[in-house]
């Protein structure tokens, strides 16, 4: 019989544990035949049975002595008869597997006290062998309990010894593939005390210097112990025993190596397999440890590896090669890659283990490419788009996980693994890769100014400031990070302003977000004016010529932590003085221009601020500004006059200056100023109107001007803060109702600083009624606080990403009023704000912020909601894959208060996940049609007591008292029978009292109920014959009674009522008459004249206030006497109007909706959010638009402030459509590079890098006409403030959501605008290069930006012409394109195959279809792919550097079409939500079937990367690994023939990461040592490895839910219970 069969047979069915088999060992201890199998093995050992066991051990290793003692003993019987011996005991012993057990055991026992003794050593490993012959081993339960014992042994050595780790098969069944972290030491090499590195214990391997000094191997090991070597102080002694124990380790190793070699001849399990391994892995770790108590330095003098220790490691490399050797595959080779063995520190001078280590860097770097994207060191969020991708940190808790931040950027593993973390983020080296991408971002956000919210979820407190608190997750930037970038902004600015370029907007939006900063302790001040100096000094000493930088200083002079910093710091005078040395007279060419003025103070006004500070430094200060502030004080006694009012609307430059310098230094009283300005005109009583009856008197402030937005943006942040903490008390606790000229100046406050100044309002009203609780049972001040919400600062709570949130908060005062008789003011305005902040929203959200229960919502804002995910779905994706699956969970809140159902040609717009939830709900019409028909007697009964012209008013308190619910909610209904076309027939008094005594719920059922019944009654009166067109009028004039007439009903919701119903054929006809109706008309130019311009911020006058019940109507208004600000009847239509119009198109009716935008564009003007409207209603209905209605739609938008391309309005009203040219789409792109795309250039003198940047340095961002900086015809110069472009909210969003507009609205096919833009891509560079020969530094002077990494040499000549693109572009400007970029061509190139990628991933999907078709085709026709004649070593040679980084390979010339490809759909992808990246799979279908290696790696390298973001989406996971896998088949199946006859080892990259990858997916995120496949993911690879050739499938045979072949399973049987 075979050996190894037989070996099998006998197997036990599981490995036994290292516990299970000590136990055994000791019962084994006993047993009777012990005594006899030692005595056997004694007498062939040569070995007196009387001979303690320690004593063969005590022998000196001295030949001579060996040989003397050997002379008193008889010799051992010869090796050959032990086999005989043995079955003749073996016969008088009925047990034979307790026997089998004994002698595993006493062998085990003799290997670790024979080891040392070479003849007895190979005596054992004879008698293995034989026994082996007759299948009386176990290797699986020997192997095991053998490691066990030696690793027993070498931990039992001295008690005050460092504990050599063991592994054991317990450790491995609980931690998965390695071994636990205790059982490798500690590192220095890799982020070591990161927790978000992959393997926290084992990337970093211990350093003997560190804190690993080898121990005592084994008490029995040596004669020597560990109380002699602490007690004996004679350094050569201790070395010399440690010598001793050294070399008695080694023999055990050695001769353990010689065994397991032996059984690895035998099939074992692989859990036996996982324990040999990772023993030899921890052997291989510690080599290098010694015995602790020897002077370290001297002990790295005086030891070498011996020859003894290269031998064992020699065969422990031997054990290891032979695991995972390709032909057997015992242990996956990725095992080693990720066991962190490479990183050994002090790696000995051994050549056959520095080959593994080499083996191990080739193969881990391969394997990390494949989890990385191309150009990944370019990808840095653009802030053009408001998504951020969450990313999932391991092993945090649930509340942490809901607080989580959200990482902008990822900084690679090792292994290719995107981390982030606060200890991450400390270690990054400055002047590293990583830190120059990080710093890239950071400059990025000081240009375009995120939200708030973004800096907070990612910066992390200085040091200096930090309270002790565990780390964050999310963060990725160090405030020495920001300072830095901080600094860099700053000299960006000066050389600016040194250039005579007005920069003062720039420069006031840098204060405003330094302010942030330093109030939240990100950046350290002492630090950060120590680092300022030094760069200013060092760096050009001539480049601080203005005040500017004290001016910025100024700002943040009174925030806490900078008072500490000048009072308490122990570095305060040093740092006073550097603050002083940044003073410079002012020298300007407009000496009375407010801003020079205030930078000619603002040395005073900080030496007076400091001199007010600290005693201690006053001696510092500057006398003659110091003399300066008499001027400050002089000015402000004459301009005051005492009384402290100030007409500001009469200012003179020079008066606002000093003003604004005033602010500097006396905040108090310039704050009082503006109050007593605020109030200057005093207060008026207001009168009652006709339907009040009351005593009480409400006073009223009397009109004035609001601050212009050219005065407050000069103040300084204190007295901003200040004026806006007076305000509020002012507003929300006066005693007055406020004017409107002081709520505006409020707006405009905090629209002026968004990052400083912003503040919840709902908790400020909570901080308020604190001191005073009457505060919120006033009326007036939640009415207040809605209007500015709703009319004000909408966009702002946008771009703080706080829209949730007040959604939550404005839901309870609706959730509160809703139930309640008569609150239709506070509730229908919380109501109009809810759905303006449903529509605004335009990333996934929870209906309810517990996301139990249904919701609170009203049933009006349950369609609202519905209506906006259908739109958010379908023109924005959804980001995150827990999303897709709460969705159905959201949908059943809403609908379980809702009876809606959606028409037919509606629910044909729905995105698909959308509209198979809601295909199947039932039609509830036919049974409010019936309930009607049931209860309608009673109702016209009720109606005509109730609304008959001589109804008794005393029935009214009866009717509402009495009548049931069903038939109040039809009241309007029997009304509207009751007009029979003459709505002057019924009682209007009384139809009003009683809709006021409802509650709102009640009214909206009411119109919802009327709504249905009057559409069934023109259809049954038709069927009678009437003209349609009589009862079209009839029913808008009795429509216009309500609404109009006597305004008995809000007429927004009776619109959004109408346009539900949009199934009925008449619905939408009865829209669109009154909307065309006179009354409506006049009522919203009405509005546009009161309420000024759109941009309220530019309104200089003064604001009229509109009566109340004009502008609200008598419903609403009633018996309220509070005053409205900007509240109207016509602005509560703004969230509508824009619904009409998705509806009207939904139906077809593209002549109407034409007509209602021409009607209504000027209204739409002041609409919060016009451009996102106009840019979603593009998206949603692409492809169904004609070009006239689009041409309308655009008309919406103030055309001449948003960045269009000169030629757009040509190509959109051309007559005859055809796609524009190349120029057209490149600077499309140019646009999106030069102010979207964050800039490569860099101005820090730090980092080694930083010195080649002179070449790469862009031209400034819009400060040359924007036609010739960008391409883009309307943009205005300079940074713009947020109130400019509230929306979008930042420039980058306007200029890439204006790209996004002009795509969508090009008369031609998605199809060609994606196949010119990917042209541009594939050949960009040879275009740049042939046509810009003659610009200065563009072919020849590569400009390396420090985020273009050094470009590898290597590739044939033959590999380059094989892959490279030589054509170009015809059709394109070049020369034109690079001169405006700033950059070199080889840079150029890289951000435009960027750019391109973030446009293609804002479009619809539509486009995103017509990628994956053009980019297969593309890649599939590489003639060098098709080519049948080209070589293996050639087609590798050309994939190989084919799919370098772009950015690497623009620096040699070489850039390749499939590379810029890659590159491109990597872009894309990284750029695109988890819902649609399910669509990428089209681009590999349309590649295969694929026949060659070299395409198989091209589908690898485009998909691969994919997998680690969808760790936690696992269906999405599972569909692309599967078909990853489908593909590998195509070329590896059992059927398949390659073109080229292929080894298996020619993809073990692929291999290798896919066991990465899944392992990845099972953890959720970075591998950690404890790392489990899903079940699902093992089930998948079984399954798909069957299709597989032979000498592939053994490869990925551990990627299988198989306890008999895979270490995983093997090691992990909860894995297998329930495969899928």
């Amino acid at each position: 019989m075979d050996q190894s069969q037989n070996q099998a047979q006998r197997s036990a069915p599981t490995a036994a544990p290292a516990s299970a088999s000590a136990s055994a060992s000791r019962a084994y201890q006993f047993h009777p035949a012990r005594a006899a199998i030692v005595d056997l093995f004694n007498l062939y050992l040569g070995r007196s049975s009387r001979q303690k066991p320690e004593d063969s051990i005590r022998e000196p290793p001295n030949k001579t002595q060996k040989r003397v003692l050997a002379l008193n003993r008889e010799l051992p019987p010869r090796n050959e008869q032990f086999l005989l011996d043995f079955e003749q005991l073996q016969s008088q012993f009925s047990d034979q597997e307790q026997l089998r057990a004994v002698t595993e055991s006493v062998l085990i026992s003799l290997v670790v006290q024979c080891s040392g003794h070479a003849p007895r050593a190979e005596f054992l490993l004879f008698a293995l062998r034989s026994l082996c012959s007759i299948g009386y081993i176990n290797w699986d339960t020997l192997l095991p309990f053998l490691l066990s014992s030696i690793s027993s042994a070498e931990m039992t050595v001295g008690q005050g010894s460092q504990v050599m780790p063991a592994v054991s098969s317990t450790s491995l069944s609980q931690s998965g593939m390695l071994p636990p972290s205790s059982s490798i030491p500690n590192s220095s090499n890799f982020q070591s005390s990161n927790p978000a590195s992959p393997l926290p214990s084992v990337h970093g391997i211990g350093s003997p210097a560190q804190s690993t000094i080898e121990p005592p191997s084994c008490a029995t090991l040596s004669p020597a112990k560990s109380s002699d070597i602490s007690c004996n102080g004679q350094q050569s002694t201790a070395r010399v025993n440690s010598s001793i124990r050294d070399n008695a380790v080694s023999s055990l190793r050695q001769l353990c190596c010689k065994i397991i070699l032996a059984g690895l001849e035998f099939n074992l399990k692989p859990v036996t397999h996982a324990e040999i391994f990772y023993h030899m892995l921890n052997w291989l770790v510690n080599w290098d440890q010694r015995q602790q108590g020897i002077d370290e330095s001297d002990a790295v003098k005086s030891w070498r590896p011996d020859k003894a220790l290269i031998e064992w490691l020699h065969s422990c490399l031997d054990v290891i090669w032979l695991l995972v050797e390709e032909d057997k595959c015992r242990v996956p080779f990725y095992e080693l890659l990720r066991s962190g063995v490479q990183f050994i520190e002090n790696i000995p001078d051994d050549e056959a283990l520095f080959t593994l280590i080499l083996e191990i860097h080739r193969r881990r770097d391969m394997m990390a490419m494949h989890m990385q994207m191309l150009d990944q060191h370019l990808h840095c969020p653009t802030f053009g788009t408001h998504r951020i991708l969450s990313q999932t940190a391991p092993n945090i808790a649930g509340e942490a996980v809901a607080n989580m931040r959200y990482s902008p950027i990822t900084y690679p593993s090792v292994l290719g693994e995107p981390l982030h973390g606060e200890d991450l983020a400390m270690s990054i080296q400055k002047g590293s890769l990583d830190w120059e991408r990080a710093l890239r971002c950071i400059r990025h956000a000081l240009r375009t100014t995120p939200s708030p919210d973004w800096w907070k979820r990612v910066l992390l407190v200085a040091p200096s400031y930090k309270s002790p608190q565990p780390p964050t997750p999310g963060a990725v930037f160090t405030s020495e990070m920001i300072c830095e970038a901080t600094i860099d902004r700053i000299i960006e600015l000066l050389k600016l302003t040194n250039s005579e370029i007005n920069c003062w907007q720039e420069w006031l939006i840098l204060s405003d977000i330094f302010f942030f900063l330093t109030k939240s302790g990100c950046i350290d001040f002492v630090d950060f004016v120590d680092k300022l100096l030094s760069r200013v000094t060092e760096g050009d000493p001539h480049i601080l010529k203005t005040n500017h930088v004290t001016l910025l200083l100024a700002q943040v002079i009174r925030a806490e932590l900078v008072m500490n910093a000048l009072n308490s710091d122990p570095r305060k005078v040093e740092t006073t003085r550097k603050l002083i040395s940044f003073h410079r007279e002012e020298r300007s060419s407009e000496p009375n221009n407010p801003q020079s003025i205030l930078l000619d103070f603002i040395s005073s006004c900080q030496n007076l601020r400091i001199w007010s500070l600290n005693t201690a430094t006053r001696d510092y200060l500057n006398n003659e500004q110091l003399q300066k502030g008499k001027q400050i004080d002089e000015w402000w006694r004459q301009a005051s006059k005492g009384d402290r009012i100030m007409d500001y609307m009469n200012m003179d430059d020079r008066s606002i200056g000093m003003f604004w310098v005033v602010s500097y230094t006396m905040a108090q009283p310039a704050c009082e100023t503006v109050m007593n300005w605020l109030n200057s005109a005093g207060v008026t009583e207001l009168l009652p109107g006709p339907n009040i009856q009351s005593n009480e008197r409400v006073m009223v402030m009397r009109e004035v001007s609001p601050l212009p937005m050219s005065l407050l943006s000069g103040f300084s942040m204190n007295l901003c803060l200040k004026l806006a903490f007076q305000m509020e008390e002012s507003l929300f606790a006066g005693q007055v109702v406020p004017s409107i000229a002081m709520v505006e100046t409020y707006t405009r406050l905090l629209l002026i600083a968004p990052h400083s100044l912003f503040r919840s309002h709902f908790s400020l009203l909570q901080n308020l009624s604190q001191r005073n609780p009457a505060l919120l049972s006033k009326p007036g001040v939640t009415l207040l606080v809605l209007e500015i919400l709703n009319y004000r600062l909408l966009p702002l709570y946008r771009y703080q990403g706080k829209s949730k949130a007040l959604m939550y908060d404005v839901t309870k005062i609706i959730s509160a009023r809703k139930g309640k008789r008569g609150e239709h003011r506070v509730f229908r305005l919380a109501e109009n704000l809810c759905m303006n902040l449903i529509l605004s929203l335009r990333d996934f959200f929870s209906v309810k912020r517990e996301g139990k229960g249904p919701t609170e919502f009203t049933e009006t804002l349950n369609r609202i909601t519905i209506i906006t995910l259908a739109i958010t779905i379908k023109t924005r994706g959804i980001a995150d894959a827990d999303h897709l699956l709460y969705l159905q969970t959201m949908l059943e809140q809403i609908m379980a208060t809702s009876q809606h159902t959606w028409s037919e040609k509606t629910l044909r717009y729905f995105p698909s996940v959308l509209r198979d939830a809601l295909m199947g709900r039932m039609d509830k019409r036919s049974a409010v049609i019936q309930a009607w028909q049931q209860v309608e007697t009673t109702v016209i009964n009720q109606c005509k007591q109730l609304l008959s012209p001589s109804a008794d008013p005393s029935y009214v308190t009866t009717y509402v008292s009495h009548s049931f619910p069903q038939h109040r909610n039809c009241l309007c209904a029997g009304a509207w029978v009751l007009m029979h076309g003459h709505p002057e027939s019924i009682n209007s008094a009384n139809l009003a009292r009683v809709l006021r005594e409802f509650s709102p719920e009640e009214v909206t059922a009411n119109i919802y109920q009327m709504v249905d019944v009057l559409l069934h009654h023109i259809q049954m009166e038709l069927q009678h014959g009437h003209p349609l067109q009589d009862l079209l009028l009839k029913a808008c004039a009795n429509l216009a009674f309500f609404v109009w007439t006597h305004e008995l009903l809000p007429f927004d919701i009776l619109l959004l009522a109408l346009i539900d119903r949009d199934e009925d054929p008449h619905a939408l006809r009865i829209v669109i008459n009154l909307l065309e109706r006179q009354e409506l008309q006049q009522r919203v130019n009405l509005y546009r004249i009161n309420r000024g311009p759109p941009e309220h911020w530019l309104h200089s006058g003064m604001f009229k206030r509109v009566e109340l019940q004009k502008a609200l109507g008598n419903h609403l208004s009633w018996k309220d006497r509070y005053p409205t600000f900007f509240d109207d009847v016509a602005a509560r239509l703004l969230p509508v109007i824009p619904l009409i119009v998705y509806r009207l198109i939904e139906n077809d009716a593209i002549d109407p909706a034409e007509r209602v935008l021409a009607m209504y564009s000027p209204f739409l003007g002041y609409h919060p959010l016009k451009f996102t409207f106009v840019r979603d209603i593009l998206a949603y209905f692409y492809g169904h638009l004609p070009a006239k209605l689009i041409v309308r739609i655009l008309k919406v938008l103030d055309l001449g402030k948003i960045p269009f391309s000169e030629s757009f309005p040509q190509h959109i009203t051309s007559p005859n459509p055809v796609c524009p040219p190349m120029d057209y789409f490149a600077t499309l792109l140019l646009g999106l590079v030069n102010n979207v795309i964050p800039p490569l250039h860099n101005n820090s003198k730090s980092g080694s890098m930083g010195e080649h940047l002179s070449n790469s340095v862009r031209a400034p961002l819009n400060k040359t006409p924007a036609t010739s900086q960008s391409g883009l015809g309307n943009a205005s110069e300079g940074q713009k403030a947020f109130y400019q472009i509230q929306d979008p909210g930042t420039y980058t969003q306007l200029v890439l959501e204006t790209a996004v507009i002009e795509l969508l609205s090009l008369p031609v096919s998605a199809s060609q605008i994606v196949s010119s833009l990917v042209q541009i891509v594939v050949n960009i560079q040879p275009t740049l290069i042939q046509s810009s020969n003659g610009l200065p530094g563009a072919p020849n002077g590569v400009g390396q930006a420090s985020v273009l990494p050094t470009s590898p040499s290597g590739g044939s000549t033959d590999s380059l012409s094989a892959g490279r693109s030589t054509t170009s572009v015809s059709g394109i400007n070049t020369s034109n394109i690079v001169s405006r970029s700033g950059y070199t061509c080889q840079q150029l190139s890289c951000l435009l195959i960027q750019a391109c990628g973030l446009l293609l991933a804002q479009l619809p999907p539509d486009f995103h279809m017509q990628l994956y078709i053009e980019t297969s085709r593309i890649i599939k026709e590489s003639w060098w792919l098709t080519d049948g004649k080209r070589s293996l070593g050639e087609l590798d040679s050309a994939v190989g550097y084919a799919l370098l980084d772009p950015s690497w390979a623009a620096q040699d010339n070489t850039s390749t079409a499939i590379g810029n490809i890659v590159a491109l759909l990597h872009s894309f992808f990284s750029n695109l939500p988890q819902e649609w990246l399910e669509g990428t799979h089209v681009i590999i279908k349309h590649l295969r079937p694929v026949t060659s290696v070299a395409m198989l790696r091209i589908a690898f390298r485009i998909m691969g990367p994919l997998l680690p973001r969808l760790a936690n989406a696992h269906s999405l996971f599972n569909k692309t690994l599967s078909l990853l896998l489908s593909v590998m088949v195509d070329v590896f199946g059992r059927n398949s023939q390659p073109s080229i006859p292929v080894e298996a080892s020619e993809i073990a990259d692929l291999i290798d990461f896919l066991h990465h990858v899944i392992h990845y997916e099972g953890q959720g995120g970075p591998v950690q040592a404890n790392s489990k496949p899903r079940p699902e993911s093992l089930a998948l690879c079984g399954r798909a490895s069957e299709s597989l050739c032979p000498d592939v499938q053994h490869l990925l045979s551990h990627l299988k839910p198989d306890v008999n072949s895979s270490i995983y399973a093997a090691t992990h049987p909860k894995l297998v219970q329930n495969p899928s």
